[in-house]
């Protein structure tokens, strides 16, 4: 007997809306959900997978635990009695800056990756914590948290409003999007073109996104920020700067001419092989239109200026009066957002509060460089001890990181590691114990990121789809046990882990004047919260503390659980709309438009003026049916043109003697991979490129389907040494590289991507 339930998507950050079929308590099909509230029945063939990725058979059932060597099933009391036993004592030898969590990307996309990693990192009071940020999107968190002094308000274009919009490094139609949540990116971009706007892309590779659009700028990788700076400048130059009502709100505005006077148009030309001409056309087009937005993602953030980058769309934005105005770029406000304080200065954002032990690098929002994980397990010496137990969190950064085999290695040494993860994969293999969530069919989702950065405001919570089945355990309590079994506090009841956020919570909004339960009792407060659990709870407090909420009973039309629960395709909650300077936390209270931080770092840039790689350079893809190294083991998401393959365009392939599909040898600064060649014109001369993710071969994973086409891991041509010095992010795109047909390849001394040894 089947039936169906509604589930939003958590493969991307789209956020569509499902309607699964479920027969049992398996998810056999998966459709759009047409009354969806934001997605209106868009699905992508990631979320058509979805049964297929629920039920993949190598999803781990249960935990694991390491004996005499070896990953073994256990039960979870004996998971957690060893986590406590094992992650303990290191804290209480060496203190907490010797454990470090790592966080994955796949922790946004989960309602308890959502929840509890930040209590995990405040119990620990530990410094030396990495994500995913790092290898993708810090320089946007650096860049707003220096603009706005909140590294968290990004603003996002209002892509159903406006009429021009300026892509750069950014290929939506195969990501879905990001940094920008919009179910049907594609759809929106054609409807753009229809009512008669203008799009752009500027990609070193000729996307489907750029085969939209009416003008595509072939730039050459790494060049995003001068010819940003350079469009900025002919702005002032030509007097086309109009700031409108965001004028009274903007600081430092004058000073801003100066700072980018060298960077004319005929100056970066060069270094962006973009004519002059052009870059002008492109400032005067933007300043032209009657509502515009520019909006960058990866490919300008994973660059050694991807800070400067980041902000200098901001600052397009605000030159041309389109930051926080329909039809520009927007601040999107969450439901579960906190009640909007009274405008007024902040505490601002700082930078490199503290520094990490082997590589002296700087702190941004919390975290150091992912890249620098290997080195803080295997260099010695330094102020502080080495990391030693790492907790990784739905992470995979043996993968995901910069020099994979050096971080593989360090990884084996560890006294300790845990791992929250389904899979047994590159990096969890190392784990001495592994506690496996549920699949996410058996699991309640709301996005708490990325309705933070939605391009329309809206709420939307689904319960599980399907009863948790016998002996697994939902991933909010697998988190709440990790916490207390880490903290010193083993064997409690993890209910309490959500008893005290919440007294907590309440008691600071009881206590804040503009809250809307300022003065009342807490504990009467936590007696009115509804929900099936403690992390039901939670949400039925941040909802009625948010923007929207019932205040506790003080807006009796707002927004509750409940009231959530009662529309199951979500509640629309209006389009974005102006909301400067409430959000702004700056020390100025205003958007400071040229921080110290930023003006420190021109010089850099003004440098790359006059610096060209010779050769060849790497850039990075991305694949509809893919999310970095997640989905390589569901069958349905690979094969066709999801393959991991060198694309090298005509010209340089007749140049090196590279035939199509014959397998090259591409070495980069730290190792050397061998992949097959697909000639193609999608990239431009000088630049070849290769997807992330892939390197599924490494012994002791249990990722069978992902292991028959294993690919190879890019990240492996790095050594970890390229970073963006504001964000820390990893440089990946834009890099050196030398490439040689196989057949006259040397034969390499040292091993290559792929070839570790067993696990120990």
């Amino acid at each position: 007997m089947s039936r169906t339930a509604l589930r939003i998507c958590p493969l991307c950050e789209a956020t569509c809306g499902l309607t699964l079929t479920v027969e049992g308590s398996r998810v056999t099909a998966a459709r759009g959900d047409r009354d969806d509230v934001f997605s209106k029945g868009f699905i992508c063939p990631k979320g058509a997978a979805f049964g297929a990725v629920d039920g993949d058979p190598d999803r781990l059932r249960g935990p694991l635990v390491r004996r005499d060597g070896e990953l073994r099933e256990a039960s979870w009391e004996e998971a957690f009695d060893a986590v406590a036993a094992g992650v303990r004592p290191v804290v209480e030898r060496y203190g907490p800056h010797a454990v470090g969590v790592v966080l994955g990307n796949p922790n946004v996309h989960t309602m308890a990756g959502g929840l509890y990693p930040p209590l995990l990192i405040g119990g620990l009071g530990t410094r030396s914590v990495f994500s995913a940020s790092t290898v993708d999107q810090m320089p946007k968190h650096v860049s707003c948290g220096l603009l706005y002094g909140d590294a968290n308000l990004i603003p996002v274009p209002d892509l159903d409003r406006t009429r021009h919009l300026l892509l750069i490094g950014a290929n939506p139609l195969e990501s879905n999007g990001s940094l920008c949540t919009a179910p049907d990116f594609p759809g929106r971009l054609k409807a753009l073109k229809a009512r008669g706007g203008t799009l752009t892309v500027i990609d070193p590779r000729r996307t489907r996104t750029a085969k939209l659009a009416d003008r595509h700028v072939a730039i050459r990788p790494g060049g995003d920020a001068l010819l940003l700076a350079a469009m900025a400048h002919v702005l002032f130059e030509e007097e086309l700067t109009d700031l409108g009502d965001l004028a009274p709100h903007v600081e430092g505005l004058d000073e801003l001419p100066d700072a980018l006077a060298d960077f004319t148009p005929e100056a970066v030309a060069g270094a962006c092989d973009v004519d002059a001409g052009t870059i002008r056309a492109l400032a005067r087009e933007l300043a032209a239109a009657p509502a515009a937005a520019v909006y960058a993602r990866i490919g300008s953030c994973t660059v050694p200026h991807g800070t400067l980058a980041s902000w200098l769309v901001d600052v397009l934005n605000v030159l041309t009066g389109n930051l926080d105005r329909p039809g520009g770029a927007l601040f999107p406000q969450a439901a579960t957002d906190r009640t909007p304080r009274p405008a007024g200065p902040g505490r601002g954002f700082a930078l490199g509060r503290w520094r990490s032990r082997a590589g002296g690098h700087p702190e941004a929002k919390g975290e150091v460089p992912l890249s620098a994980l290997a080195e803080e397990i295997d260099t010695a010496g330094g102020e502080g001890e080495p990391v030693r137990a790492v907790i990784s969190v739905a992470a995979n950064p043996v993968l995901s990181a910069p020099d994979g085999d050096r971080l593989d290695r360090a990884l084996g040494s560890l006294d300790f590691m845990v791992s929250v993860d389904p899979y047994l994969n590159e990096t969890s293999r190392h784990a001495d114990v592994v506690l496996p969530p549920p699949p996410p069919g058996q699991s309640p989702h709301h996005d708490f990121a990325f309705n933070g950065l939605a391009v329309r405001n809206q709420v939307r919570y689904t319960r599980a789809a399907v009863p948790l089945e016998p002996g697994r355990m939902a991933e909010t309590e697998i988190l709440a046990r990790l916490i207390l079994a880490v903290t010193g506090m083993h064997g409690a009841d993890p209910a309490a882990v959500d008893a005290t956020v919440i007294e907590q919570t309440l008691g600071r909004a009881a206590g804040e004047a503009h809250s809307p339960v300022h003065g009342r009792d807490p504990r009467e407060l936590a007696a009115r919260l509804s929900g099936e659990n403690g992390p039901e709870r939670r949400l039925d407090m941040m909802l009625r503390l948010g923007p929207y909420g019932d205040g506790f009973g003080a807006r009796p039309d707002g927004l509750t659980l409940d009231r959530l629960l009662a529309h199951p395709h979500g509640i629309d909650l209006g389009p974005l709309a102006p909301r400067l300077p409430q959000p702004l936390k700056t020390r100025s209270g205003k958007i400071e438009l040229l921080p110290g931080p930023i003006a420190a770092d021109l010089p850099r840039l003004r440098r790359a003026m006059t610096e060209r790689a010779e050769g060849l350079v790497l850039v990075g893809r991305r694949h509809l049916r893919s999310n970095n190294s997640w989905m390589h083991n569901v069958p349905a998401l690979t094969g066709g043109t999801n393959r991991c393959t060198l694309h090298i365009h005509p010209d340089d392939a007749a140049r090196l003697g590279v035939t199509d599909g014959a397998p090259v040898r591409v070495k980069g600064a730290g190792g050397a991979v061998t992949a097959p060649a697909e000639i193609t014109d999608v990239v431009r001369p000088g630049v070849v490129s290769l997807p992330h993710g892939w390197g599924h071969d490494r012994p002791g994973t249990r990722q069978r389907h992902a292991a028959t086409d294993p690919g190879v891991n890019v990240n492996q041509l790095l050594d970890g040494s390229l970073l963006d010095p504001l964000s820390g992010n990893a440089v990946l795109n834009g890099v050196p590289v030398d490439l040689t047909p196989v057949d006259l390849a040397p034969v390499d001394l040292v091993p290559t991507a792929g070839q570790a040894g067993p696990v120990t």
